[in-house]
């Protein structure tokens, strides 16, 4: 047992004391995106609240412990992700007295990726954040722990910004996984963003399942409030873009390349990844809008064994889920090779789990 009364054992005891709740905290607050539907919404709130009592009581143990200079820069990060995750729960609270509270939760569910964002660069020294952006049937593999932290201090992998700061449009964040070989060729994600949503915050819904099975991750942040749905294309030249710039300078394998998308971006995935020249081998949309004419206007080349896996929620109350059947069943006849699912408790939210899935079927 380390003796808490020497700095050492102060530092321990005051991780112990903060990393487990934060991570339980961070946890939580992506059911509540995963499980969030209007009606269930007081439910919801009711299920989760006290959870973030842990991490205020440890976070002032945590901020005074005896640290070292040199690990200052780690404590403050566990720091700024620990007061996002606490002002993500406080706002949910806030919530359920809003005028619109289903739009505050949507709001106060913000801090999450920013909570992520900081404390990931962590995971290089604390075992337990590595595990934690892991796939949950990922976090006892050893072998892969250990190549992602050996990985860690080099250049060109972790997470990149490429002019996507958050009030920023048109730029991208890029994920490079630390164990990064030249020499191999590797699959490509990019993951295009619902609605008035940002790159930067939409990483971290497909890092985990990225870094778990050695994928470069592209998320860029479209050019308006969403993508080129009405309207000239302004998205799919500077998607494009970004995909030479970043198969310039790591090795991408061209056989193995997802185009996905939440909402507005899974219709995007579809406007875009439908078009005769578009460099992407595989499409999944997800909880998307469709319409037959996006088929109708793709040639038979494009659409002849396409590898295509639809996702979407029963319970949708943006987009019903009979535009998933539909296009399945369009793009199917025009002989595309669909992988269609109904989640039957998802509503209009990113179901996570799915990513694992969408991932096996992508790299068999």
């Amino acid at each position: 047992m380390a003796n808490t009364a020497s700095p050492n054992g102060e530092l321990i005891a005051a991780m112990t004391a903060l990393l487990p709740p934060l991570l339980v905290a961070l946890d939580t607050l992506e059911y509540v995106a995963r499980k969030l539907h209007p009606p269930q919404l007081d439910e919801l709130t009711d299920h989760v609240a006290g959870v973030d009592m842990a991490v205020r009581d440890a976070r002032p143990q945590f901020e005074t412990a005896p640290w070292p200079d040199h690990l200052l820069p780690m404590r403050d990060r566990v720091l700024k992700a620990a007061d996002e995750v606490l002002a993500a729960y406080g706002e949910l609270t806030a919530a359920r007295n809003a005028a619109n509270p289903i739009m505050d939760v949507f709001k106060a569910l913000r801090h999450t990726p920013r909570a992520s964002e900081a404390i990931y660069p962590v995971s290089a020294i604390l075992p337990p954040v590595s595990r934690y952006f892991l796939d949950p049937d990922m976090r006892d593999d050893t072998a892969r722990l250990d190549a992602l932290s050996t990985g860690a201090d080099r250049d060109n992998t972790g997470v990149i910004e490429a002019s996507n700061e958050r009030g920023q449009r048109g730029g991208f964040s890029l994920y490079v996984p630390e164990d990064y070989d030249e020499t191999l060729a590797c699959p490509l994600v990019m993951a295009l963003h619902g609605g008035s949503g940002h790159g930067r915050g939409f990483l971290w819904t497909w890092l985990r399942s990225a870094r778990s099975r050695g994928a470069i991750l592209i998320t860029p942040t479209s050019r308006g409030d969403t993508w080129s749905l009405m309207g000239p294309d302004e998205d799919t030249p500077n998607i494009e873009a970004m995909l030479a710039h970043v198969r310039s300078r790591w090795n991408i394998n061209a056989d193995k390349m997802l185009l996905t998308g939440m909402s507005d971006g899974g219709t995007f995935s579809y406007v875009s990844g439908l078009r005769e020249e578009s460099p992407f081998t595989h499409l999944a949309p997800m909880s998307a809008a469709f319409h037959p004419m996006l088929a109708e206007m793709a040639s038979a080349t494009r659409t002849a064994n396409l590898p295509t896996y639809i996702v979407h929620g029963e319970l949708d109350w943006m987009f019903p889920s009979k535009f998933a059947e539909l296009a399945a069943q369009t793009l199917t006849a025009a002989g595309a090779k669909v992988e269609l699912e109904i989640i039957p408790d998802l509503s209009h939210t990113y179901p996570r789990e799915v990513n694992a899935r969408v991932m096996d079927w992508f790299l068999a």
